[in-house]
């Protein structure tokens, strides 16, 4: 049986730990769980340390559960925010469920035979059925409004300093995510619960209900909150979240994401979100801080979470695609991108529109340079650029005689037109 603590420790994930938990793990085969809130139809980047948590535990020969929170989902959880979240019904909750489930197969093992294989529970389940009075006879008279208060979550939402107070549905979930740890011990021997380090109050009253109400004892284990070096905040572009479904963020800004970090972050993002062994990482450590400007960790760092999320092919594409702007990419390139990746490398390029029917007949290289999309301000100067051979149409040199046809289209849609190095127009057909 591997080490699990001394894995995540040495990877940077490790922040607070209860005492006696890497004993507990060492023993035998331990059950611990992450819960996920399903408030969206997809995980973001956000949520990956701690899916890698469960999977570094499944690794290290436990059985890992990953819980959905159906019921939690619907109430909010008050942690590390200023204001209540919009509520789910449970139509919702459940699509999101399996949305989720399927982006989780990418990293655990939930089918094999082994006892170690993982399982996805929904808190839903177990809370549907649970009375109001049943859950403040049975579980609300274990703990304390003392006790709650104490919570870093609760005091900072009472404190002078917050815009508003903090409604009752709220001030329970420490309790609601407390019960579902008592529940897991009870029901799936789970002695383990893992999660942000924000989340170490809801963590802790759950073991303290095992111990209160089973005279039991159970185990917590928070990861750090991640940061970015320059503080702003990790997961997040100028578009918003970064998603693990495709549809939302695609495999190509994916990749940009983390291939655009910063030589600090991206030194502490390959030991937490790749699997690569200690020698490999401290060998390619060394190797960037040498010849940084070659950028290896970022490349090797986006190279792994792309095939991990998405696919190797996935990630093949999102390499061409980077490619395009920079290297010495050709017509048959280009035209290899689908319409969404070419829009995204060409994010911010100036447009215009033709008309399909003109196209189909045909538009000389100078009309279409300066009167049909505006990209040159004269006939006068297309063509002494045209003559200095500083015109590319889908990255090829024309000629004054050039005809644009549909032949040249990129999709059925596009046409990249190119003046010098850096200068780019992006025609749409209409």
């Amino acid at each position: 049986m591997k080490n699990f603590i001394e894995e995540v420790t040495w990877r940077g994930m490790l922040h607070d730990v209860m005492p006696g938990t890497e004993e507990h793990l060492m023993e035998q085969m331990r059950v611990a769980y992450v819960g996920i809130d399903p408030t969206a139809d997809s995980l973001h980047i956000g949520h990956l340390v701690g899916v890698m948590l469960l999977k570094h535990f499944q690794l290290s020969g436990h059985k890992p559960l990953a819980l959905v929170g159906g019921a939690t989902g619907m109430i909010g959880d008050p942690s590390g925010k200023s204001n209540e979240r919009n509520l789910l019904d449970e139509a919702t909750l459940r699509q999101n469920q399996e949305a989720i489930k399927g982006q989780l197969a990418r990293f655990l093992d939930f089918t094999s035979d082994a006892p170690n294989a993982a399982q996805l529970v929904n808190n839903y389940d177990w809370m549907k059925n649970f009375s109001f009075l049943e859950f403040i006879r049975d579980v609300g008279k274990h703990i304390t409004v003392n006790y709650m208060m104490a919570k870093d979550s609760v005091k900072k939402r009472l404190s002078s300093e917050a815009a508003e107070g903090m409604s009752f549905t709220e001030f329970t979930y420490q309790l609601v995510q407390g019960y579902d740890f008592l529940h897991l011990y009870r029901d799936k021997s789970c002695t383990l619960q893992m999660g942000g380090s924000d989340q170490w109050g809801n963590i802790t009253t759950g073991t303290e209900l095992v111990r209160r109400i089973v005279s039991g004892k159970a185990y917590a284990l928070t990861c750090p909150l991640i940061t970015k070096a320059d503080g702003t905040k990790f997961g997040k572009s100028e578009g918003g979240n970064i998603w693990l479904d495709a549809a939302r963020t695609s495999p190509y800004k994916f990749y940009q994401y983390w291939l655009n970090t910063s030589d600090i972050d991206a030194e502490k993002y390959i030991k937490i979100f790749t699997f690569l062994s200690k020698e490999e990482i401290e060998d390619l450590t060394e190797q960037h801080r040498e010849a940084p400007h070659l950028r290896l960790l970022q490349k090797r760092l986006a190279e792994e979470i792309t095939i991990m999320v998405h696919s190797k092919e996935d990630l093949e594409n999102a390499v061409k695609a980077s490619g395009i702007l920079f290297g010495n990419s050709n017509a048959d390139d280009l035209k290899q991108l689908d319409s969404a990746t070419f829009l995204e490398v060409f994010d911010g390029v100036p447009q215009a529109e033709i008309a399909r029917t003109e196209i189909a007949t045909g538009i000389n290289i100078v009309d279409v340079l300066n009167e049909k999309t505006g990209f040159l301000k004269s006939n006068g100067e297309a063509r002494r650029a045209l003559t200095a051979n500083s015109i590319s149409v889908n990255r090829e040199k024309v000629k004054e005689d050039f005809v644009l046809s549909n032949n040249d289209l990129i999709n059925n849609q596009f046409v990249l037109l190119q003046s010098g190095k850096k200068n780019y127009f992006v025609v749409r057909v209409v």
